[in-house]
């Protein structure tokens, strides 16, 4: 009984913790993700005040928060419009593994932690947090901007690489034999596969089923099918966050749009607790040795980050304004590098603090870089016009970052 109230007592400081940062960081037009960190890192272990009874609650409920961002992030796009993304952005996935886990693999290797870390820290730095970028695009209010599907297509096909990924990292890091990793490869890229062969065929077949002009019904039959794949997908070494978003592109039409308002609430909630838990996780005294090499790799995928997202909407025909915001949006790390790292720490103790601190560093910058890398390039472009009058006059991606701004 005294430690269901003790539960009780900690969860309503953290809700409405996170109610007052909220209103605090909407206040002053602020994703509210870096004050959620910061307090997770003030009540978690080494923090002021350290929370114990709704430990276990706030770590499931962080589990549930990722799983539905990638949810609604899901429900904002048809199967079909997946597909194509997917078919039009590989080349792009290509430059993203390419600019960005290259910067981890060779900081593990000048470090002196040998191969299999450099394998498990270039994941760390590849993989974009889809649970951040998620709550970023909606609080910035640009899920219909033309960058947008550039973004997730981006993201998307990170998440998918990471069903092939996982299995090869979990094989090197227990020393499974070729003959076993290659079972395992197998069976996450035959889930992701008929997953998606289900949502393409049959998924108006699938939004019948769920469909019901009953509100109650309809959250719970959309919930309940999300948590049931997404744990069939991690059981299968799949990501249960790849198993959401392919539940989510499966629904269509009103009842993704039914579906999608009846559990925005749900969402906000629950993804607040996940950015909390993050930071409840990390002991604060585990980062100052490791925060030098954290700020510098941290700086180095920022820019590679940028990259990535600037050649992805350019590819796409999108203009310069759209390019410089799809790069910004894409720059914050999460839930995947947390993960990859604590696969890791058994046979590199080290990479735990250094992937903490390296996420905490770009989960903070991300949202800045978000809102701000678009009119920071607009800024320096008119600088850059100005100082050379002689120059061509500003040409049509400049005014359609103007019209974009305004």
């Amino acid at each position: 009984m005294h430690n269901t109230t003790a539960m009780l007592i900690e969860l309503g400081v953290i809700i409405l913790a996170l109610g007052l940062l909220g209103r605090l960081a909407g206040r002053v037009g602020f994703s509210p993700i870096p004050l959620y960190l910061l307090a997770g890192l003030a009540f978690g272990h080494g923090g002021i005040l350290q929370l114990n009874a709704s430990e276990e609650f706030t770590a499931t409920g962080a589990e549930i928060g990722v799983i539905l961002l990638l949810l609604l992030l899901g429900l904002e796009y048809s199967a079909s419009e997946l597909v194509t993304n997917l078919k039009t952005q590989y080349p792009s996935g290509a430059v993203d593994f390419v600019l960005n886990a290259i910067p981890g693999a060779i900081a593990a290797l000048i470090l002196g932690w040998g191969p299999v870390a450099a394998v498990a820290l270039a994941g760390v730095t590849w993989i974009s947090s889809s649970g951040v970028i998620a709550k970023v695009l909606g609080d910035l209010r640009r899920l219909g901007n033309r960058e947008t599907p550039v973004v997730l297509g981006v993201l998307v096909i990170e998440d998918l690489a990471m069903a092939l990924y996982l299995p090869i990292l979990t094989a090197l890091l227990a020393g499974v034999s070729l003959a076993g990793g290659t079972v395992t490869l197998l069976i996450s890229l035959g889930t992701v596969g008929a997953v998606l062969y289900v949502a393409l065929r049959h998924g108006r077949l699938i939004s019948r089923a769920v469909s019901s002009d009953n509100a109650e019904m309809l959250l719970l039959v959309v919930l309940g099918l999300t948590l049931l794949v997404a744990g069939i997908a991690q059981h299968l070494q799949v990501s249960a966050a790849v198993g959401a978003f392919l539940v989510g592109i499966a629904l269509s039409g009103e009842v993704a749009e039914g579906a999608s308002n009846l559990l925005t609430p749900l969402r906000d909630l629950f993804a607040a607790v996940f950015f909390v838990f993050f930071g409840l996780s990390t002991d604060p005294a585990d980062i100052p040795p490791v925060l030098l090499p954290a700020l510098l790799l941290a700086i180095a995928t920022a820019l590679t980050k940028i990259a990535t997202g600037w050649y992805a909407a350019r590819r796409a025909g999108i203009q310069g304004a759209g390019r410089w915001r799809a790069g910004g949006t894409l720059v914050a790390r999460g839930e995947f590098s947390i993960v990859i790292a604590g696969l890791a720490v058994g046979v590199e103790p080290r990479i735990g603090p250094l992937a903490t601190a390296y996420v905490l560093i770009l989960v903070i910058v991300g949202p800045l870089t978000a809102r701000f890398t678009e009119p920071l390039a607009r800024h320096l472009t008119r600088r850059a016009t100005a100082a050379a009058p002689a120059a061509v006059p500003a040409d049509a991606e400049q005014a359609e970052s103007a019209h974009a701004h305004v």
